[in-house]
């Protein structure tokens, strides 16, 4: 609850005896994160990530976790019934970071998000008894969304980490060359760039929509909050002009009450 880089994972929509399991499988998300985005040295986060997912395979193995986080995760997984992949794919991801930091096409970008975003989709699916490949491919379309919105707001974070998310395809087509992100060159071309990979996310968003009506009232409202949020993003994007190498696009509190509001109606 005190990480820097921290989101609402628990809110107050979410039935009470859910918060304690909700938090053992985001405080693994989290340290998986940490080890390969905060150590600062590709061989030693490898190296972590590795032990990581040892640790992680001897709990499913049956033996007794030695780490707190898989002390807490061991009864969450066993009570909810969660396959080990989607935790395995999200370490995946977290070393894919680690030697990977172009990507051709939407194709390639999709491919990560499968293993970077969509697990965790999954997992709080999981958690609220849902197991089912259509509400499965309902929060993956809104998991890669949301993924993809968060790139595309956090550019310029990203070039501090020497990672292009913008799909290297996409900035050819309109003639942008990457080189000039670097040097924060907004243009027409850019801007071209941003509007249709805005596009895509929202596609995705609005593909995954439908899944608020397959669950709970109260998830629906906590996976309508996310959607409205990050389509919120895409909208701010826009109203910038794209421009995301000069500022970079927030949504304010007002917006956020709105946007709870929304969602309640």
């Amino acid at each position: 609850t005190h990480h820097y880089e921290n989101f609402q994972v628990v809110s107050f929509l979410l039935p009470k005896r859910l918060h304690q399991d909700f938090y053992n499988v985001y405080s693994f998300c989290r340290w998986a994160d940490d080890l390969g985005d905060e150590i600062g040295n590709t061989a030693e986060s490898l190296r972590l990530l590795a032990w990581w997912r040892g640790e992680l395979q001897a709990m499913y193995a049956g033996e007794r976790p030695k780490h707190p986080v898989f002390v807490a995760l061991q009864g969450t997984t066993k009570q909810y019934q969660l396959a080990i992949t989607p935790f395995d794919d999200l370490i995946q991801a977290f070393e894919q970071d680690q030697t990977v930091t172009r990507y051709q096409n939407f194709e390639q970008l999709f491919e990560y998000c499968r293993y970077s975003a969509n697990p965790v989709g999954r997992l709080v699916l999981g958690l609220c008894g849902y197991h089912d490949e259509e509400r499965y491919a309902l929060s993956d379309a809104t998991c890669t969304a949301l993924q993809l919105a968060n790139f595309w707001q956090d550019v310029t974070v990203d070039l501090g980490k020497d990672r292009v998310y913008l799909p290297l395809d996409l900035l050819a087509k309109h003639g942008y060359p990457v080189e000039l992100l670097w040097e924060r060159k907004f243009d027409d071309r850019f801007r071209g760039a941003m509007r249709e990979a805005v596009d895509v996310a929202r596609g995705l968003f609005l593909k995954g929509l439908p899944l608020a009506d397959r669950v709970d009232r109260r998830l629906a409202i906590d996976l309508e909050l996310f959607s409205r949020g990050g389509l919120r993003v895409l909208d701010k994007i826009e109203q910038q002009g794209c421009d995301v190498l000069t500022a970079r696009p927030s949504i304010s509190k007002i917006e956020r009450v709105g946007i709870l509001l929304g969602a309640l109606r």
